[in-house]
C-alpha cells in the first residue's frame, strides 16, 4: 500500500498544522507556499489542517470525504484497483452518441453500482459515450453536483472511489466511453474551505453563482495547477475518457496562455504518456470558434463545445415559448440555420443580450459541436422541471429527436428523453 508525506498549498499562511487522530503536528514551509510534514499518510488515514490557528479544515485536494464535505479528508491509494481496460478505445466524436446521465436519479439506488446494471440498456440503445453530471463532493445527499467543493473527492453517497472506477471499467467492458462533467468556474457556497488556504478566488470577476476562480491574479499559478492537476487525475486515475467543462464563458483569464489552452496542452501530454485519446468538451454560449480551433490558428484546441443555439432554435419553434433567451429565436429559418452550421447567431444583434452576439463558425467541423433538444439545464431550470414530453405531442417530440440524431453534429440525449419519460427533472 502506498504512503506519502502530507503537504498542502497555503502561500499566505504563517503556521500550518496537520491534524490527525493521534494529535496535532506543525508543518514546515517549503517552496512556493507549500507546507510539508514528515509524517506519512497511509491509505485510510483521516486528516485535516489548521491555518494560523483556524480550522481544522479538510484538504482542498482531499481524495475522499466519506463523512461529507465538512468531515475529515481520508487518504486513498489509486494503485490498488485492478484495471483491465487496456484494449478499450473510445469512438471518435464524429461517430458518437452522447447520453447525459445523473447518477443520483439514473437507477433506484442512485449509486454507481445501480448505474452499472443499466449499462446493457445503454449499449443496446446505441449510446457510445455516457456524460456524467459532476461527481466531485458537494454538501448534502442529493443534488446535481454543480455546487461541488471538494474537487478531488468523488461524492460519497454515490459510492466509494473504487466503485466509481468499477462503473467506468464496466462501461468500457460494454464498449461505452465515460465523460465527466467538471466545474472549474466556481465552487459551491457550503463547505468551500479552499479560500482559507490560498487565494483561489478573485474579486475582479464574478459568476452568477458566486466568486470567480482566480486564474490570472496574484498566486494564480497555484490555482491553475490545482485545476489542471484535478483534470489529469480524473483522466489518469479514474480512466475517464474525457471531460465536459462547465460554463467556460464564466472562466475568466486575461493571461497570455488561457487556462483552457493550458489544460488542453497538459491533457495532450497525458495522452502521449498513456496512449489513450481524451476529449475536452466545453460548455459555452459564446458561439466562439476559438474554443475548438487549432492552437496554430489562435484557438484553444478543445475537441468540441456544446451548441446552445441548436437547442434554442428547436425549442422556440416547436413550443412557441419566447421567454428569456428564446426571444431571439422562433422562426423556421432559425431551425434551418442551426441544422446547417450550428450557430444561429454569428455576429448579428441579439434582442436578449442587447448587443451583437457570436461569430461565424469558420472551419468548425460538425464533429466539434454537441447538439441536443434537452439537457439538465434546459429541463431542470424550468419551474417544475418539465421535459419536452410534457410540453409537446409524442409525434412532435419524435420529430425533434430525429432532427438531433440525424443532424451532422454530435447528438446528445438527456436521460429518459429516449422513451419520453413522464417524470420531471427538478
Amino acid at each position: 500500500m502506498k504512503s506519502a508525506p502530507f503537504e498542502v498549498w497555503a502561500p499566505k499562511a504563517h503556521q500550518v498544522d496537520l491534524v490527525l487522530e493521534s494529535g496535532t503536528f506543525p508543518m514546515e514551509r517549503a517552496e512556493r507556499g507549500t507546507w510539508r510534514s514528515d509524517r506519512v499518510g497511509k491509505p485510510g488515514t483521516a486528516y485535516r489542517f489548521t491555518i494560523d490557528g483556524h480550522g481544522p479544515y479538510p484538504d482542498p485536494r482531499s481524495p475522499w470525504q466519506p463523512e461529507g464535505v465538512h468531515g475529515p479528508s481520508v487518504v486513498i491509494d489509486h494503485d490498488t484497483f485492478r484495471w483491465n481496460d487496456a484494449d478499450f478505445v473510445a469512438k471518435p466524436l464524429s461517430q458518437a452518441v452522447l447520453y447525459e446521465m445523473h447518477v443520483g436519479t439514473f437507477s433506484p439506488t442512485g449509486t454507481y453500482a445501480g448505474a452499472i446494471e443499466r449499462l446493457p440498456y445503454l449499449r443496446q440503445l446505441g449510446v457510445t459515450h455516457v456524460e456524467m453530471l459532476p461527481v466531485h463532493a458537494f454538501p448534502g445527499t442529493r443534488g446535481w453536483g454543480y455546487d461541488g467543493v471538494a474537487m478531488y473527492a468523488p461524492f460519497a453517497p454515490y459510492g466509494t472511489p473504487d466503485e466509481l472506477k468499477a462503473f467506468i471499467q464496466a462501461a468500457h467492458d460494454h464498449g461505452i466511453a465515460v465523460v465527466l462533467d467538471v466545474v472549474y468556474n466556481h465552487l459551491g457556497p457550503d463547505g468551500a474551505y479552499a479560500g482559507a488556504f490560498a487565494p483561489y478566488f478573485t474579486k475582479h470577476y464574478r459568476t452568477p453563482w458566486g466568486q470567480a476562480v482566480n486564474f490570472d491574479g496574484e498566486q494564480a499559478d497555484g490555482v491553475r495547477a490545482f485545476v489542471i492537476h484535478n483534470a489529469l487525475m480524473w483522466l489518469r486515475d479514474y480512466h475517464f475518457d474525457g471531460l465536459r467543462l462547465d460554463a467556460c464563458h464564466e472562466i475568466y483569464d486575461q493571461g497570455a496562455l488561457h487556462v483552457l489552452e493550458a489544460l488542453e496542452l497538459e491533457v495532450e501530454h497525458l495522452s502521449a504518456r498513456t496512449g489513450r485519446e481524451y476529449a475536452l468538451i466545453a460548455e459555452s454560449d459564446l458561439n466562439a470558434p476559438r474554443l475548438v480551433q487549432a492552437r496554430e490558428r489562435g484557438g484553444y484546441g478543445l475537441a468540441a463545445h456544446w451548441c446552445d443555439d441548436f437547442h434554442h432554435a428547436l425549442h422556440a419553434f416547436f413550443t412557441g415559448e419566447r421567454d428569456g433567451i428564446h426571444m431571439d429565436f422562433g422562426a423556421l429559418g432559425d431551425v434551418a440555420k442551426a441544422l446547417r452550421q450550428g450557430y444561429v447567431y454569428d455576429g448579428q444583434p441579439s434582442t436578449f443580450r442587447k448587443r451583437r452576439h457570436g461569430r461565424h463558425p469558420e472551419q468548425v467541423r460538425p464533429s466539434q459541436l454537441v447538439v441536443f433538444a434537452q439537457n439538465h439545464d434546459q429541463t431542470g431550470n424550468r419551474a417544475v422541471g418539465e421535459r419536452l414530453s410534457h410540453l409537446l405531442d409524442q409525434n412532435v417530440s419524435m420529430a425533434i429527436a430525429a432532427l438531433v440524431l440525424l443532424s451532422p453534429f454530435v447528438p446528445m440525449l438527456f436521460q429518459g428523453e429516449e422513451w419520453g419519460a413522464s417524470s420531471p427533472f427538478l
